[in-house]
């Protein structure tokens, strides 16, 4: 089974209903508005706030990017979006509402370790994005592809599926989070407590954990397909390629670790993506053409129609692999150095 990728034009891949109704465009409305009030707020009690923002962003952008062929986002109006169905008005709504509850948590339990304040965020957030989620989908702007509703739980809370509820959210809040906060890290220039060596074996166990939540979240969009029957976890989440994707990036730490620990932090994370991507894309491309890997209808509908010469991919997987490794990346080291530092 191989993957046939249409020549769609980008006029035709982006060919969705954008008119916008009365009622989403006051919720555009009520969203710029709160998301000048978080402004306004978190200006006043961080001095590095608009690198909050920014860091905030540029985390939910990352996500909603590689993720965008499970969720539809319509009836916006033609100015609101960025690429295909990605809103910047939905950026702006998840950016304010992640890190005006993420600023509040650290102001009021500021004693508390990170690991903890970090469950008070998910869960709050569970809530929050619950609520926000529903009424994007009652007044018609968001719904869901036919895969990701096919392996859901047959269960809504207010329209919205159980399993978004209970996992989808915390995982893409808890990357987003953790991508946030260790740019923070970064852009202070913390002090942290020297490390003579890494823990490696935390190290891989916080990147096993980081793909195979990512590759549980996103199994909808493609199949993996003729791996061993041993190897399917779950769906046809396969260990075969959980494992692949880990040596890669262990291996490309080490070899960062090894020769350029002399670069700044910025320098030393775009090698890694750089590194990293370049054996994931490969890999990637040789599943793909091979029949291994399947993009699903909803994916490949997205997809603009352009494939790289003499790879055969489409160009949307190019620009994805750094998306998912920067959100990787960034989880383990946020961890890494909470966990050395007894944050």
């Amino acid at each position: 089974m191989v993957l046939i990728l249409p020549s769609l034009p980008l006029a035709a891949a982006c060919s969705f209903t954008k008119t916008a109704t009365l009622p989403i465009i006051i919720f555009e409305v009520i969203v710029i508005l709160g998301f000048i009030a978080s402004v306004w707020f978190i200006s006043r009690i961080e001095k590095q706030w608009w690198q909050q923002f920014l860091t905030m962003a540029v985390g939910v952008l990352l996500f909603e990017l590689f993720t965008a062929p499970m969720w539809n986002n319509h009836h916006m109006g033609e100015w609101a979006y960025i690429y295909d169905d990605v809103s910047w008005i939905l950026l702006l709504c998840w950016t304010a509402l992640i890190l005006t509850i993420v600023t509040v948590v650290d102001r009021f339990l500021s004693e508390w370790k990170a690991s903890k304040r970090f469950l008070v965020y998910l869960g709050v957030l569970i809530v929050a994005v619950t609520i926000l989620e529903a009424i994007v989908v009652n007044i018609g702007i968001r719904s869901y592809a036919p895969e990701v509703l096919r392996d859901m739980v047959n269960i809504f809370i207010l329209g919205v599926p159980i399993v978004e509820v209970f996992y989808y959210t915390p995982v893409f809040t808890g990357l987003v989070i953790a991508f946030h906060k260790y740019w923070m890290l970064v852009l202070g220039d913390e002090p942290f407590v020297p490390i003579k060596y890494r823990q490696w074996l935390r190290s891989l166990g916080l990147a096993l954990l980081a793909v195979f939540l990512l590759e549980m979240l996103v199994q909808p969009m493609v199949d993996n397909v003729g791996f061993p029957r041993w190897s399917y976890l779950v769906f046809d989440i396969t260990l075969v390629l959980i494992v692949a994707w880990v040596a890669i990036i262990g291996v490309t730490a080490l070899v960062v670790e090894k020769y350029f620990l002399h670069y700044p932090t910025w320098g030393r994370f775009l090698l890694a993506l750089g590194i990293a991507g370049t054996f994931i894309l490969l890999l990637e491309t040789v599943l793909i053409n091979q029949g291994y890997r399947v993009y699903g209808a909803s994916a490949v509908s997205s997809f603009v129609g352009f494939t790289v010469p003499q790879f055969n991919i489409p160009i949307e997987v190019v620009f994805a692999v750094p998306c998912y490794l920067g959100l990787i990346i960034s989880f383990i080291r946020y961890w890494e150095i909470t966990l050395d530092n007894r944050l």
